[in-house]
């Protein structure tokens, strides 16, 4: 039986680059900003609904593995918010499978966006995804030191 290699690896590579452009095709709904924000107000506020409730615990259960939060921090701390997955391997000291999986979930939960570069993938922060958990934090009428900042308010002590 003949068999050409040349062709095989052809095929592959083809098969492949369908799954890619699939993959690139495919849209992502992403929670505006506003929205996460303003889905949970301050706990002390009032009484969170239910739907509330489940949607801020998969927040912070994401935030609540300290390599998710390395790998934030790692994000938030490069220049421009933004790091490509082939910088954080080394950092948390764990495979890029790993790492890849500990990104996912931290997309999944709205904290980062990916975008392909070639064969990289970069993630950066969502702007202003660490506010809308930190506010449901505060006390009622509360301005964090960031927000009261912006606004040119004295900060809430």
């Amino acid at each position: 039986m003949f068999f050409d290699a040349d062709c095989a690896t052809r095929y592959w590579w083809m098969s492949i680059s369908t799954i890619i452009d699939a993959m690139a095709a495919t849209e992502l709904t992403l929670t505006p900003v506003g929205e996460a924000s303003a889905c949970c107000a301050p706990l002390t506020a009032e009484v969170i609904t239910s739907d509330d409730a489940e949607r801020l615990a998969r927040r912070f259960k994401a935030l609540g593995d300290p390599t998710r939060l390395r790998l934030l921090s790692i994000v938030a701390a490069s220049a421009g918010q933004e790091a490509c997955v082939c910088d954080l391997v080394d950092p948390v000291g764990l495979s890029q499978p790993t790492v890849s999986h500990h990104l996912k979930q931290l997309m999944d939960a709205g904290f980062l966006t990916r975008t392909r570069r070639g064969s990289w993938a970069y993630y950066r922060l969502v702007p202003g995804s660490l506010d809308g958990v930190a506010s449901a934090l505060l006390p009622a009428g509360a301005v964090s030191g960031a927000a009261a900042a912006l606004a040119g308010a004295p900060a809430a002590v």
